[in-house]
């Protein structure tokens, strides 16, 4: 063997080396093997500690993964202020719309099986969706409206990137929040034993706020998606979410609804009260609006692929490392490299996004040149949060994995959370 055959040789088993280190799942690892500096990196420390000794946020919890390592992994805070209850690493939290990505992973896991096309009409999954209309008028005084033959039918594709005009209920837009509620559509947190199948085919009978595939409106659209793969599997959501992506990736804490003997781990959520003071939130609605008690439900049957589960951090950031990876963890290969490309890449073209310079993937926005200017991330960076208070981004260039939660961070949540962003590129040494 020659010199250059050698090198080759050694290139390619130490490239090997690191792709199966990469895919063998997220293991603590010394800061300064994956280019952080420990001190830098741990500053951050302080960072929670200042948000959470006086209560502005209540507890906070994070981890920074480089290289497949886990380089930074700490909770601050309270689990539970009342009965001072600490908060712990590996505590669950509602993830809310963190749901999405991993709806949207299961739907190309079907596609990659060739069991359905993201052009596909919804309708040919869920007939009450044929023939959409699309609303014209609507009278505030009692929520009636008039509607128009929409253009063309919507597709997986547009649900994908939220361009079908399916709102949402208690955050969408003010003409769709009325007649959701009028209709009874739930918005996720569900504490009511009712069935996605009956939820979403009520939904496909009311109009769409926009002609598909012109604009961008967050939605239910990941709700609708969860009852596709149902009709597709026939599977529940639930038990193809644990079948076909938490178990082969050793997601244990990841639930719609919390087991009993685990529910002492699910942190509680709070809110600021009229004098400022980070409380307890106890919201209860049980009609379909926001609910603080659906992962407690026993016994609970609607599975939202929108808003529906309840995790840990470190069970979220196996899902993330495994789309960091191009698919595959613990060995286990979920989705191809090429099929993750579509998840991460922009899928809406020149649409505008009216909150953000950014793009939108399959459920992931996308980090345009414009947005990686105003922030240290690179440009194709994947973002994703969650109603409580939380937050997630992949940035395939430094090859970080980043998860930062809270349950109800208020408004000290973006100051804390652009802190932190700009720490953890700080700690960098290359």
């Amino acid at each position: 063997m020659n010199k250059i055959s050698k090198i080759c040789c050694v290139a390619g088993v130490m490239l090997f080396t690191v792709q199966l280190t990469k895919a063998q799942g997220l293991k603590e690892a010394n800061p300064s093997l994956d280019g952080f500096s420990p001190e830098r990196l741990h500053r951050i420390d302080s960072l929670f500690n200042s948000y959470t000794k006086d209560h502005k946020i209540a507890g906070v919890c994070a981890i920074v993964a480089r290289h497949g390592h886990i380089d930074y992994w700490h909770a601050s805070g309270y689990a539970d202020i009342e009965h001072n209850k600490m908060l712990q690493r590996t505590d669950m939290f509602r993830i809310a719309s963190q749901t999405k990505a991993i709806t949207c992973a299961a739907i190309l896991i079907l596609y990659q099986e060739g069991k359905l096309l993201l052009d596909d009409p919804i309708s040919k999954y869920i007939p009450e969706f044929k023939n959409p209309t699309v609303l014209k008028s609507f009278n505030a005084k009692d929520s009636t409206y008039t509607t128009e033959p929409a253009k063309r039918e919507v597709t997986i594709h547009d649900l994908l990137t939220h361009t079908s005009g399916i709102s949402y209920r208690a955050i969408g837009t003010t003409e769709a929040k009325a007649i959701y509620a009028k209709a009874g559509i739930p918005v996720g947190f569900e504490t009511r034993h009712i069935k996605l199948a009956d939820e979403i085919k009520k939904l496909g009978k009311l109009p769409l706020v926009q002609q598909p595939g012109t604009g961008y409106t967050y939605g239910l659209n990941m709700d609708v998606l969860g009852y596709i793969i149902e009709v597709v599997s026939h599977q529940s959501l639930n038990d193809f979410f644990r079948e076909r992506i938490f178990k082969p990736l050793g997601m244990n804490d990841t639930y719609f609804y919390v087991p009993a003997e685990k529910q002492s781990r699910l942190s509680k959520v709070f809110m600021q009260n009229s004098k400022g003071e980070t409380v307890e939130n106890k919201t209860s609605d049980t009609t379909g609006e926001v609910n603080v008690n659906y992962p407690l439900t026993k016994n609970g049957t609607y599975f939202s692929g929108g808003a529906g589960l309840t995790s840990t951090a470190y069970d979220y950031a196996l899902f993330l490392q495994m789309m960091q990876n191009g698919g595959i963890l613990n060995g286990k290969r979920i989705l191809s490299p090429e099929i993750i490309r579509l998840m991460r890449v922009n899928q809406i073209g020149d649409i505008g996004m009216w909150y953000t310079s950014n793009k939108i993937g399959f459920s992931f926005e996308v980090v345009t040149e414009k947005g990686a200017a105003e922030a240290p991330w690179h440009v194709g960076t994947n973002i994703g949060g969650g109603y409580w208070g939380s937050s997630y981004w992949l940035d395939p260039v430094s090859d970080v994995v980043v998860v930062i939660w809270t349950q109800g961070g208020g408004s000290a949540y973006g100051d804390c959370f652009n802190k932190f962003r700009a720490m953890v590129y700080g700690a960098m040494n290359d």
